[in-house]
């Protein structure tokens, strides 16, 4: 797919000029506004690098969770909490990694009513490669360096504190 031709000026710069005149100074649109594009521009880079190994981003963090694990596996709640979703789509994401064999379904044998998603050996292979594949290209995040990307983490965290993502 081609990419789009650059506009001649910043659209969220000029958009910001507008509300000014319009409403008032407002800063935290702007913002808000670039954040929502940056996440649009990172997620379709790296839905690209990873769409080669049948998965999407979401896909990816679930397979690196169950790495992270002892035992490769993890309770379907636990993957729901970790990666801050719904339980509905850690279902999603779990059967579609199921389905492409990057990941087994068993019983969790300390709960009578959970499940466990377990990763395969040919789950590790592909998180691997993929993994590399990020890395390669800074997962889209290469316009910045390792202390600006630290920057950004530390700009966002009293977002997610707020949140109540976690208890700081």
């Amino acid at each position: 797919m081609p990419k789009p031709l650059s506009l001649p000026f910043d659209p969220i710069a000029r958009a910001d000029e507008l509300w000014k005149q319009r409403w008032g100074k407002v800063p935290s649109m702007a913002a808000i506004t670039s954040i929502m594009r940056a996440q649009q521009i990172l997620l379709s880079e790296v839905d690209a690098v990873v769409k080669p190994y049948g998965l999407t981003f979401a896909r990816y963090e679930a397979l690196v969770l169950l790495t992270f694990s002892k035992a490769g596996e993890l309770p379907m709640s636990k993957i729901g909490e970790r990666l801050m979703v719904h339980p509905t789509s850690v279902t999603n994401t779990v059967d579609r990694l199921v389905k492409s064999g990057l990941v087994a379904k068993r019983p969790n044998p300390n709960d009578g009513r959970g499940t466990l998603a377990v990763i395969t050996d040919k789950g590790r292979e592909v998180v691997d490669a993929a993994t590399r594949d990020l890395m390669a290209m800074d997962f889209g995040l290469g316009a910045y360096d390792a202390e600006e990307c630290q920057e950004i983490f530390a700009l966002l965290r009293p977002l997610r504190i707020a949140a109540h993502d976690f208890d700081e």
